[in-house]
């Protein structure tokens, strides 16, 4: 029997605000597990939306100097430090960001193998959708030749998962001249419109996406509206 799994288009969210309702369904999740009271069942879930200009570093990045905070903060992006895996990355329009906040156990996945099926998943969807050839290489993420198409930053607390992926689908690239994108040096970035050759936007994005997380993650997916009570 598939799992069940609903997915919620947010439209475009500061980073702090996605991450909060992130937080809120683990916590549902977590208490549940712990035999709690919870108002409502925990759900597996995908969150996909765009994020306003955000720089994020992760648990294993060196120290940032507020210097070079203050130049990336006056370039209009928020700063911010988060509890997932990888090193500095940008987030910004045009990106397709999907967050699963799910049980893995559920899945019968390790973390390991779930990382593994996300990076399955954005593959396969470059493939069938649009013909590309990405993978994986000894660095984070998925890649086309030497630019990285995908970044990957997950979090997991007993098997339930935070943080996820980023798409660039029509993304300005301008935005990573700033940084070394998740500390890897000399490579590049690129972007589903710029393999293309076209415009490729977020909303043209998620319908390939979901089938291909569907069948890798051998799912059903059903949207569900997301209120402020969730």
């Amino acid at each position: 029997m598939q799992q069940q799994c609903v997915f919620m288009k947010l439209g475009r969210l500061g980073y702090l605000q996605a991450l909060e309702i992130q937080n809120r369904l683990s916590k549902l999740r977590l208490d549940h597990m712990a035999g709690e009271p919870v108002q409502q069942n925990p759900v597996n879930t995908l969150l996909l939306l765009e994020h306003n200009p955000v720089y994020t570093i992760g648990m294993r990045t060196k120290d940032y100097t507020l210097r070079d905070e203050d130049h990336l903060k006056a370039l209009g992006a928020e700063f911010v430090k988060t509890n997932r895996g990888g090193l500095i990355t940008f987030h910004g329009p045009g990106q397709l960001v999907v967050y699963p906040v799910i049980y893995l156990k559920d899945f019968k996945l390790s973390m390991r193998e779930y990382i593994r099926k996300l990076e399955d998943t954005v593959i396969d969807m470059c493939a069938v959708a649009y013909g590309i050839e990405a993978n994986t290489t000894k660095d984070t993420g998925i890649w086309v030749g030497e630019k990285k198409l995908c970044a990957i930053g997950v979090h997991g607390a007993r098997y339930v998962t935070t943080h996820g992926l980023a798409l660039n689908c029509n993304t300005d690239l301008d935005w990573f001249k700033h940084i070394v994108p998740c500390g890897i040096v000399d490579k590049g970035v690129t972007s589903l419109s710029q393999l293309m050759s076209r415009n490729v936007t977020v909303e043209e994005a998620i319908p390939p996406f979901l089938q291909s997380f569907a069948k890798n993650f051998q799912c059903e997916l059903k949207e569900m509206i997301f209120t402020s009570e969730q």
